[in-house]
């Protein structure tokens, strides 16, 4: 059961590694592009692909679902980026359900622990694999594997490498529940936990007050997607300005937060502690462009700053 690319690389090496998939359970095709066209979901294409049976259910409480299900006669499910299951469904095989969460639970529960992690500047997290429960994110935890983030580290980067290890760590939980009953253990909630919210438009945009490290952290973990955004005044017009990449530089300054400074072919926004540098950007109908290739067409005025 999944839906996005992060979960093809598991379903993939589950394939490979001659497992018999007797089902695929992912989101319903939807509309996307200007055309409105039907979008298939990564794991549908690839499903389809391999010859695997697929259902795509708009309710995973439906009776003809549920019997569709049933009628599968798996006696393991294995949960990737999916969404959360009724009781029914997660109970339903004999060996249970497991889900893949890119995260070292108990810590960043949520919809996107990938993230979260970046924008709060974690050194490492990784990847864990636990039983459904009625709860999400809260069952018997069965294996974890860490993963060091690097300094500059990106969210996309840390997917990928949260992917091929993720994949790995089901393969390895399923060779162990076929030798027999895994020991599990329940997730120990000391100390602070962190949480991964789902990001919203709210949630993504920059505030300018917060520190030098911080501020790089943020961006960092938004990119390539959602990305970090922010509104830039310049001149008489304001308007939305994406902000895919950056680099920091530690400054002594007396300039307002949010100033923006353009030197040469630099352009820099001053915070507390330094100067966000920004290296790729984005404004409203423009294609995604570095700053080199903005200034050649862009003008910013004396003062130009952002909120």
């Amino acid at each position: 059961m999944g839906t996005p690319d992060f979960a093809v690389h598991t379903l993939k090496s589950i394939v490979e590694a001659n497992y018999e998939v007797v089902g695929v359970i992912t989101a319903p095709d939807k509309p996307a592009g200007r055309g409105r066209k039907l979008h298939e979901s990564a794991v549908k294409k690839y499903a389809t692909e391999q010859g695997l049976k697929v259902l795509q259910p708009t309710n995973l409480k439906d009776e003809q679902f549920l019997q569709e299900l049933k009628d599968l006669d798996a006696n393991l499910q294995v949960v990737v980026a999916f969404r959360m299951l009724p009781e029914a469904v997660w109970k339903m095989p004999e060996f249970g359900t497991f889900n893949l969460h890119a995260s070292l639970l108990p810590q960043y529960r949520g919809a996107a622990p990938i993230n979260w992690a970046v924008m709060n500047g974690e050194k490492e997290t990784g990847v864990s694999t636990f039983f459904i429960d009625e709860k999400i994110d809260t069952g018997e935890m069965i294996m974890q594997e860490k993963v060091g983030i690097d300094p500059a580290e990106n969210a996309g980067s840390l997917h990928d490498k949260l992917m091929t290890t993720g994949a790995d760590l089901v393969i390895k939980t399923l060779k162990a529940l076929e030798e027999g009953p895994v020991e599990t253990t329940s997730q120990k909630e000391a100390g602070e936990l962190k949480t991964a919210h789902k990001l919203t438009r709210e949630n993504t945009r920059i505030d300018w007050n917060k520190g030098l490290e911080e501020i790089y952290n943020f961006i960092r973990g938004l990119s390539p997607f959602p990305t970090a955004w922010t509104m830039l005044t310049n001149g008489q017009n304001e308007q939305m300005l994406k902000i895919y990449a950056a680099e920091k530089e530690n400054a002594a300054h007396d300039l307002e937060p949010g100033k923006l400074v353009q030197e040469n072919k630099e352009v820099r926004i001053a915070v507390k502690g330094g100067y966000i540098i920004l290296t790729e950007v984005q404004l409203p109908g423009k294609r995604k462009m570095t700053v080199k290739e903005l200034l050649n067409g862009y003008q910013f005025f004396p003062n130009a700053k952002v909120l």
